[in-house]
């Protein structure tokens, strides 16, 4: 096994809430390998975001990072200072935001934005070379060169979030954090970006974490997959594993909610509500909605184990 680019330990993120803390990532871990794509999966304020955020150390208050660490090969990012931490984003951990028309600054041209990347990085370059790199990163990413001139609300959908990711890619970054990148996109346009997003990731030779809700294009994408529930990871796999041989409840009805071109049924979703934060019950989070719930989920919180050989998953059942 490949050493980890990028390890996540016991992460523990909480938000300040007058009825006390709330705990939007509780002891998360997980590693990521060398150009590996690495997928996560969750239904809405499961925590998928706020790891994201925590990883590269943008949580604001009331949000705070209670416990873990976070390790970029042999760097600890929670030791660094705050102006190593800053000279560490985008140059070696880069993330494409959810929500490209938010991300990109709409009074400045696309041209403007790459060169702050840059400039914040003390990138110096002439203006010759600055062209060039300009040129080069929007053919990256399957954009004309008249793009650099635009502003983003020239731009369509899938050419704002590619613009974002040429942005994310400019300083050829070792792990890519793309978060939700298909939000409010189209099929075909969907389908556009995350073969520019697969094409910029290959040609790095970079790591990537998947951020999504969308089971389908992450059995296409991403090598292997976790599960988020809760602010918990429920269980990580291979893709091909989770797919074919789901061990956590949840993930089975994820799968069983999609349409299938083999049977010819309803879709079948997952009965009752995601749990708020602030009210999870006692025991397993999950088992007010578990069709297999027994006794002992509702009194005993299941830890994350090892039952296979890449295969980890928290339940008691497994």
């Amino acid at each position: 096994m490949s050493a980890s680019v990028l390890r996540v330990e016991r992460l523990r993120v909480a938000y300040d809430h007058p009825l006390g803390a709330v705990c939007a990532v509780d002891d998360v871990s997980f590693s990521l390998r060398p150009r590996e794509r690495f997928g996560l999966v969750g239904e809405s304020g499961s925590g998928k975001s706020t790891m994201a955020l925590a990883i590269l150390r943008l949580i604001k208050p009331p949000g705070h990072i209670e416990a873990g660490a976070v390790w970029f090969e042999d760097t600890a990012l929670f030791s660094l200072t705050d102006e190593a931490m800053r000279g560490l984003r985008l140059a070696s951990i880069a993330m494409v935001p959810q929500g490209s028309m938010n991300a990109l600054n709409p009074v400045l041209r696309i041209r403007e934005q790459i060169r702050d990347a840059l400039a914040d990085h003390r990138e110096r370059l002439s203006r010759r070379e600055f062209a060039a790199r300009v040129c080069e990163l929007l053919t990256q990413v399957g954009l004309p060169g008249e793009v650099a001139d635009k502003y983003p609300h020239e731009l369509s959908g899938g050419m704002k979030q590619r613009a974002c990711i040429a942005i994310a890619i400019a300083l050829r970054p070792k792990v890519i954090i793309a978060d939700e990148p298909t939000s409010a996109l189209d099929v075909v346009v969907q389908q556009q970006v995350m073969e520019t997003l697969g094409h910029v990731q290959a040609e790095l030779g970079a790591a990537l974490i998947l951020i999504g809700h969308d089971m389908g294009l992450m059995a296409q994408f991403v090598d292997r997959l976790g599960i988020m529930y809760a602010g918990r990871l429920v269980e990580a796999a291979p893709i091909g594993e989770i797919i074919s041989a789901p061990r956590h409840p949840y993930t089975r009805m994820l799968i069983d909610s999609l349409p299938s071109l083999e049977r010819k049924t309803g879709l079948r979703g997952i009965p009752g509500l995601a749990p708020l934060m602030r009210d999870l019950r006692s025991g397993c989070a999950f088992h007010p909605r578990c069709r297999v719930a027994e006794a002992g989920c509702r009194t005993r919180k299941p830890a994350m184990r090892d039952i296979a050989d890449d295969i980890s998953v928290a339940c008691h059942r497994a």
